[in-house]
């Protein structure tokens, strides 16, 4: 048996039937703040160091991913490669 339910839903009314928190307003306030610290030039403001986080973790998990799959690859279990590791 297969059953299809089907919900026509905006966004808006999903994030309350789930409960979640409207943070519309919230983000406004913090574009807006932005902006403003960019147009004028704030001393010590740098686009860049907002980035640099997202840059970071994604290079890292990046790399993570490469060696799952060149283990993957070479028939190496994640679970001895890790011991291979730790003890190393």
């Amino acid at each position: 048996m297969k059953i299809n339910v089907t919900f026509d839903l905006t966004p808006e009314e999903l994030r309350r039937a789930m409960g979640l928190p409207d943070v519309q307003q919230f983000q406004q306030e913090l574009f807006t703040s932005m902006l403003e610290k960019m147009k004028s030039g704030e001393e010590g403001y740098d686009a860049l160091s907002l980035y640099q986080p997202m840059f970071t973790e994604g290079m890292n998990v990046m790399g993570q991913f490469q060696k799952m799959m060149l283990n993957m690859m070479s028939g190496v279990s994640v679970s001895s490669a890790d011991k291979n590791n730790n003890q190393g």
